[in-house]
């Protein structure tokens, strides 16, 4: 997790006007785009006069920036900083970073987990050395000093003690000695430069420095850079030169920013027409044929596929769990969900002949790039979806297919999942195409009804206030049920989880039909239970047995809210809320049928006065184990 920023610009010469910002600004602006990926606590360093100097405190980014009011620190044009999300050590002032050493020359900051940094701990206090804090990250800053004042050159130091360390990270230092450099390294955990004039930059994405370049260059991991304002320069661990991967940034900073919402979640709710269309764009060639020019797997290949297997975290995985619906329909393929931290510690069976399918909205996501690495340790086949450029995982995958919904910073995923969920349907109809499953006009009649789908999106959030008032009204719920069935049980999922990341309300969602076998001994006089119901125009059994499962918690005193779509009125007499979606397919119906649960979870914590983007306890990216 935890954000990182780093810059360097340029010192003005002697009689030169000023620049308008110096590091300090560069950095926390940096840090308030990057807050999402931690809020424990947050720090910054600058090099200036010989020396570094810096500030750090518990709690937000606000937190910090009232310390540096209260005793400013010195201009200057090398800067680091970074908001953290607590591994080793809680969130107080000592453990937040950066960490600074070797008699206040050097300072460090860190992403990610030094797994032996006990061992190594125990050798520098060995060696005399004290210890302030409870963080690996210290560790990792006193061996670092230890290796400059042995080696006299910060870069070489950092190649030599990343060979030591065992885990994943994100490593900046700076040192006074050497006041015009950063040196950065990186190993399983997300580091971007941003490639300025005069000026560069570090970010653990680039919403880190999106206010000053739009050029950006992708590392490979287990490689270092040295960072100046004239340029950078990549070399591997063992100190050979080694190249970064150019790529230009699509969005600009007014996409990360709230656009007069109340929270990024209430945005991007409402960003989520434009995120499925975009995601659907540039995926036709001249005669309306889909084509998915990303994808690099021959497509021999694709015909030869046995078995699918999606592997996600979270909500991604509820995306991969309606995916399954609709591949397993279209291509008749057997489609596996498997949670990406469960994958690889079961011994799954995955051959030559097995496509994986990555879901990640941040392509940081440390348990689904492993679960990557074993699957194609075992000779399968790979294809990430991903919303981040030159993220670890489409890097790592055999191919990507990028989901097009701009940065998704609120920590409850809401824009990123029905783009995940339209990505790996134009995956499925792609496959199907390939592999002769459905005609040119099959494939064309769903792209159709895809394509109807961001207009029918924002039908249901112009409905929003409806569902307002429903939270407010359930907004001192204890519990809250949630129920589907087919596609809907997903849906009840990620309905569940929403309540639960932001309005810490206990919540679950059930296979509908599993209510008799357990589930329904929940349901007493008053317990708000929310029912997606499929369109009675599909498979009308289906219908009606989700209508019987309304009656039986109904009959046992439950406030029944029911998603249905226009012209359900078979749900009526069963309901005491219905929310009305537009109509569409069975598999589109997800799509829609979310929306009013993520405004319901989002009305739910505003009204009980909870942040809704920085939920407790939890970071957009959890790029550990």
């Amino acid at each position: 997790m935890c954000g990182i920023v780093g810059f360097v610009g340029t010192q003005p010469a002697p009689g030169e006007v000023a620049r308008s910002y110096f590091a300090l600004d560069v950095v926390l602006e940096g840090l308030r785009r990057l807050e999402y990926r931690g809020y424990d606590s947050a720090g910054v360093a600058v090099v200036a006069d010989e020396q570094v100097a810096f500030r750090k405190k518990a709690g937000k980014v606000a937190m910090l920036e009232a310390e540096i009011e209260a005793a400013p620190l010195p201009d200057s044009v090398l800067g680091i900083g970074h908001t953290r999300w607590a591994t080793h050590g809680g969130p107080t002032d000592a453990n937040a970073h950066p960490h600074v050493v070797d008699g206040g020359k050097l300072a460090l900051v860190h992403n990610g987990i030094i797994e032996n940094f006990s061992e190594l701990k125990s050798e520098l206090v060995a060696k005399g050395h004290n210890f302030v804090s409870e963080t690996d990250t210290e560790v990792a800053a006193a061996l670092l000093a230890e290796a400059y004042r042995e080696l006299g050159d910060l870069s070489a130091a950092m190649r030599a003690v990343c060979k030591r360390f065992e885990g994943t990270f994100t490593l900046l230092a700076v040192h006074a000695d050497v006041p015009d450099r950063i040196v950065a390294a990186r190993r399983d955990s997300p580091l971007v430069i941003g490639v300025g004039e005069g000026e560069n930059f570090l970010g653990s994405d680039v919403s880190g420095f999106i206010d000053y370049t739009k050029q950006a260059v992708e590392m490979a991991n287990d490689n270092v850079v040295t960072v100046t304002a004239a340029g950078y320069e990549i070399t591997d661990l063992d100190g050979n030169p080694a190249e970064g991967k150019p790529f230009t940034v699509e969005w600009d900073a007014q996409a990360a920013k709230k656009d007069g919402f109340d929270s990024f979640m209430d945005k991007e709710i409402h960003d989520q027409p434009a995120a499925i269309r975009d995601t659907l764009l540039g995926r036709f060639d001249e005669n309306g044929k889909l084509t998915l020019d990303e994808l690099r797997i021959d497509e021999s290949l694709l015909r030869s596929v046995d078995k699918i297997i999606v592997i996600a975290c979270g909500t991604a995985a509820y995306a991969g769990q309606v995916a399954r619906y609709a591949i397993e329909h279209w291509c008749r393929i057997p489609t596996e969900v498997e949670l990406a931290h469960e994958f690889r510690y079961r011994d799954p069976i995955v051959n030559e002949k097995t496509l994986v399918v990555a879901l990640s909205q941040s392509g940081e996501t440390m348990d689904t790039l492993m679960a990557v690495r074993h699957a194609r340790e075992q000779g399968a086949k790979v294809i990430a979806i991903c919303n981040t450029n030159g993220s670890s995982i489409p890097r790592e995958a055999d191919a990507s297919l990028y989901t097009h919904a701009g940065p998704e910073i609120a920590v409850a995923s809401t824009k990123a999942f029905l783009a995940q969920i339209t990505a790996t349907y134009l995956l499925g109809l792609y496959l199907a195409q390939v592999r002769g499953n459905m005609f040119a006009d099959e494939v064309n009649a769903v792209l159709a009804e895809l394509r109807q789908i961001p207009e029918k999106v924002q039908q249901v959030i112009d409905r929003e206030d409806e569902v307002k008032a429903l939270a407010e009204n359930m907004k001192d719920a204890s519990s809250v049920l949630f129920l589907g069935r087919h596609v809907g049980f997903p849906v009840a999922l990620e309905g569940a989880l929403k309540l639960k990341e932001i309005a810490y309300l206990h919540a679950e969602g059930f296979a509908a039909g599993e209510l008799k076998h357990g589930p329904i001994a929940l349901v007493e006089e008053g317990q708000p239970v929310f029912i997606i119901a499929p369109s009675p125009r599909g498979r009308d059994s289906l219908h009606s047995k989700v209508v019987s499962n309304i009656q039986e918690v109904r009959a046992r005193g439950a406030v029944t809210i029911v998603i249905a779509e226009e012209g359900d009125t078979a749900v009526n007499q069963y309901a005491n809320h219905v929310i009305r979606v537009p109509q569409a397919p069975t598999l589109m119906q997800p799509l829609l049928a979310t929306v009013p649960l993520q405004v319901f979870a989002c009305a739910v914590a505003t009204v009980k006065g909870y942040d809704v983007d920085q939920p407790r306890n939890l970071a957009k990216s959890v790029t550990v184990e």
